[in-house]
């Protein structure tokens, strides 16, 4: 796929979904109208649903511009990185008969690494979407199994532990968050997407149990290959030389709040994580095992636009914090948080506005000549179409690495995020 390929068809695209391409009006209604640019690969979709099958295609493209600051302002490599994520959920009950019964495929490819490591030098990196060249991975394959009336579920094959349930709606189980939580749509910096005081492996092979007894309370533990190469199948390393498998457990709870446009949605999470990996002290260089942290992570919608019940037009807030042993871990501290509304503006119901800041303290057994690394992100996510979105994003690093020099870095960007 070429870059100039890709620039002239968004260009296109914009257009037509603003009215301006010479197609009459009808036509281009019909496009903007549709959920995907193909409408469901032409119908296949529709005809799949029926017998459990559902596939869906997006393209993530980034551009990005170290303004001002880092580590250079010159180097123009990675500037533009780009993915793709196929992915397909089967429906076993209509497929085979088993009630409750689920698989889900991810592939994925990516260019570039972007440009935190060659032009920012922040510590947590400025795009979370960036991951290499990668022409086709797949990077999860798993079975999930629900029992009790959809109360409890096992999920078992090659697992992302970023990526498990929904309580109430709110992402649960690991380190979920309604409002900071997905590179594609919200927040760019790594900071602002996961913890990064939790060590998620790659994607690998692993298990995750979640029990949901009540609407608003929820408990899971999940254990994975903390070896994985999201590259591989996940065998080689989980089963043979040193297998050592990180784990996670995480509860907590969904209230909502009544508000005089109907109730408030919350999440509060909180979380321990083991890791058995032999690490190195950073001061004396002896061995440590059976590291472990944990983690908090919390949302809240604040203002209610509308009544209705599925509308999410209004203002929401959200928080994080980890803690990790400095003697061992680079980021020892980690606190974030930030705010964003939806329909902020009239007659742009879908659009999203949001700021957000990240805080990592790097450990003093690292380096004691290091500090902390701050990061402050704005985005609006602008709706084009049901299917395309353009999101104008800017970042202030405030010291990136911790390490005073190079000075403070200014990142602007622009991320179209497609659906095929």
């Amino acid at each position: 796929m070429h870059t100039a390929s890709i620039v002239l068809f968004l260009l296109y695209a914009s257009a037509a979904a603003m009215g301006h391409t010479d197609a009459n009006s009808a036509d281009c209604a019909g496009i903007c109208e549709r959920e995907s640019l193909t409408n469901g690969f032409f119908g296949l979709n529709e005809a799949l649903e029926n017998k459990g099958l559902e596939i869906s295609l997006s393209a993530t493209q980034v551009y990005q511009q170290d303004a001002r600051g880092g580590l250079s302002t010159r180097n123009k490599s990675g500037r533009y990185e780009g993915s793709y994520d196929l992915e397909l959920n089967a429906d076993m009950q209509k497929l085979l008969g088993i009630e409750g019964g689920s698989v889900y495929m991810l592939t994925e490819g990516s260019w570039s690494n972007g440009i935190s490591d060659n032009s920012v030098g922040s510590i947590f990196g400025v795009n979370g979407d960036a991951a290499g060249d990668e022409a086709i991975v797949v990077t999860q394959l798993w079975y999930q199994q629900w029992f009790g009336e959809e109360t409890f579920a096992i999920r078992l094959g090659k697992i992302d532990l970023t990526g498990g349930f929904e309580c109430h709606g709110c992402p649960v189980s690991f380190d979920g968050n309604r409002f900071a939580n997905d590179e594609t749509s919200q927040f760019l910096n790594n900071a602002l997407i996961n913890n990064p005081t939790i060590p998620f492996p790659d994607e690998g092979l692993g298990a995750i149990l979640y029990w949901n007894p009540i609407d608003w309370w929820y408990a899971s533990f999940g254990i994975a290959d903390a070896q994985a190469d999201r590259r591989e199948t996940g065998f080689d390393t989980a089963f043979h030389g040193e297998d050592f498998y990180i784990s996670m457990f995480e509860t907590g709870i969904t209230p909502q709040f009544e508000s005089a446009n109907g109730p408030l949605q919350g999440a509060y999470r909180i979380g321990v994580w083991y890791d058995p990996q032999s690490k190195e002290r950073f001061e004396s260089g002896n061995i440590k095992r059976d590291d472990t942290g944990f983690y908090v992570s919390l949302d809240q919608t604040l203002i209610k636009e509308n009544n209705a019940e599925d509308d999410t037009q209004g203002l929401g807030a959200f928080a994080r914090y980890g803690y990790a042993d400095k003697s061992v871990n680079e980021i020892a501290r980690f606190i974030s948080g930030g705010m964003q509304y939806q329909g902020l503006f009239e007659d742009r119901d879908d659009d999203v506005i949001a700021v957000g800041i990240g805080y990592g303290k790097v450990s003093d057994d690292s380096d004691p000549s290091v500090d902390a690394e701050t990061v402050y992100e704005v985005y609006y996510n602008i709706q084009i179409t049901k299917w395309l979105y353009l999101t104008p994003d800017v970042q202030y690093i405030q010291n990136p690495a911790g390490a005073g020099n190079p000075g403070d870095a200014i990142v602007v960007g622009l991320r179209a995020q497609m659906s095929f």
